[in-house]
């Protein structure tokens, strides 16, 4: 049997299902706005995965090898999409249950909104950094920070970037993180040598960014607010029992991740305490949610349960900012976020089988001439990799891979690779609509990637100290032979 030989792409051929991606994804937004993550940006996906089908066709690929590429894709995006699922079936069961609603009204009572947004991103670092999980984080107490903001009547935005910014500040540094053990494994560094020397360019991006929430902090009007708060708070007593008992279902879920349990694991068992606390501390409202009065009691209450797990809570009570805020969860609430990472792997893992993404790695490396330009390359390179491949563990593989020789035949110690992998992929990935990390961040959050963007801070500045490091040769580690 013949078979046709396989041609190395060119630099046309990468570019081109690239830049069909760029203009698609940009008519996506002008066209449908807001809603362009709603289907629009899947099929701009598709039909960019569809152009680099033809390029790797054309090739000498067979169409055997790049379905089995795609079906790989969308294999290593399974681990996210169940935890998608079960973060779904956590926060209505959690709603119904009263735990995020006592979340919001403890957080109230304690919070003051003139340093809110520096004390949510110090409180989401901290937990990240114990239990080594920027997911966890945000679909914890991050939820909890979310309407705590809204009560206050400050910045939902705002307080996403400070959520986002402290998780993956705790994330990156955490060695329970599976990125902070990922990259050093790749570079082949040892896993505290990567963390030391990754705190030179953590800690400053970082305390940035809390100086920058402590400003727009200062700034807050509180008269509008304070009205709103008061009313929220009267609002979430009047429908929920609040205590804070109810609190457990957190506790148990942060424990879980402390001890290294999985998060899928963690999440579903964090659904399922929920449950049963509805069931044991709001049962008249399972019974009012289930709509069913003709079955007999315990069959309304579980099917109230039930519900929510699956299709997520209405809020009704008359109260149209708890009612936002509170109308949320459930499995088919993130459908919509699975279809998009699925569309996002595909492209990807069409990019990876056929040569392309590497074919574009190998144009940046032909205009690096120095240090600083070879770490800007390898951030961009990872910046490019979360875009286009839309996963965080793929923009640190990857460019660890193909950057590791470049930097050793520069003299450079592989700890300087370890660190901008991170600085680059890890905390670049939720800043990206369609990649895993920014699709679980907008679902889990309410909030929509581009309007939390720029005040993701950390997120933003970590690439451009790395990169200024680079320049300066600063906190730049050579090779023994040539320090």
């Amino acid at each position: 049997m013949s078979s046709k030989a396989i041609q190395d792409p060119t630099l046309l051929d990468a570019l081109t299902p690239t830049l069909t991606l760029i203009v698609l994804l940009s008519l996506s937004v002008f066209l449908f706005g807001d809603d362009s993550s709603f289907g629009a940006n899947q099929i701009a996906l598709s039909f960019a995965a569809a152009v680099a089908v033809l390029i790797g066709l054309k090739n000498g690929l067979t169409w055997l090898q790049l379905e089995e590429a795609m079906h790989h894709g969308i294999t290593i995006a399974l681990g996210a999409i169940l935890i998608l699922l079960a973060v779904g079936m956590l926060i209505g069961s959690w709603i119904l249950s009263g735990t995020v609603p006592t979340m919001i009204y403890f957080g109230l009572q304690l919070m003051d909104p003139s340093w809110f947004y520096a004390a949510a991103c110090l409180m989401c670092a901290m937990v990240s950094l114990c239990i080594g999980s920027s997911w966890t984080t945000a679909g914890t107490i991050g939820i909890g920070l979310i309407g705590t903001a809204a009560g206050f009547g400050l910045s939902l935005e705002i307080t996403a970037g400070a959520i986002i910014s402290g998780a993956y500040f705790g994330d990156k540094l955490s060695p329970l993180s599976e990125t902070t053990n990922l990259a050093p494994a790749v570079t082949g560094v040892e896993l505290f040598d990567h963390i030391r020397h990754l705190i030179w360019t953590t800690l400053p991006s970082f305390a940035i960014s809390l100086i920058l929430f402590v400003m727009l902090g200062l700034g807050v009007e509180l008269d509008e607010g304070s009205g709103q708060m008061q009313s929220m708070m009267t609002t979430l007593q009047a429908n929920y029992n609040v205590s804070a008992f109810l609190l457990l279902p957190l506790v148990i879920v942060l424990v879980l991740a402390w001890k290294r349990v999985p998060a899928l694991a963690s999440i579903v068992i964090g659904a399922l305490v929920g449950s049963v606390f509805t069931l044991m501390f709001q049962s008249d409202n399972a019974v009012i949610y289930a709509a069913s009065p003709d079955l007999a009691y315990g069959l309304q209450l579980f099917k109230g349960v039930w519900s929510v797990l699956f299709d997520g809570y209405q809020a009704q009570t008359g109260n149209e900012v708890i009612d936002n805020l509170l109308s949320r969860g459930g499995m088919s609430s993130m459908l919509n976020t699975v279809w998009l990472i699925i569309c996002a792997m595909v492209f990807g893992a069409v990019m990876e089988k056929t040569g392309l993404l590497e074919r574009l790695i190998r144009g940046v490396l032909s205009m690096v001439d120095s240090t600083g330009s070879l770490i800007m390359a390898t951030i961009f390179t990872c910046i490019g990799t979360n875009i286009i491949a839309g996963d965080q563990y793929i923009s640190i593989i990857l460019p660890g891979r193909m950057f590791k020789l470049e930097f050793a035949r520069r003299g450079l110690s592989n700890l300087n690779l370890s660190r901008t992998i991170e600085d680059g992929g890890t905390i670049t990935s939720p800043l990206i609509p369609w990649n895993t990390c920014g699709a679980y961040m907008a679902g889990t959050l309410g909030v929509a990637t581009f309007a939390y963007l720029p005040y993701a801070f950390f997120n933003l500045i970590g690439p451009v100290v790395a990169i200024i490091y680079g320049f300066l040769n600063f906190k730049i580690k050579r090779l023994p032979s040539t320090a």
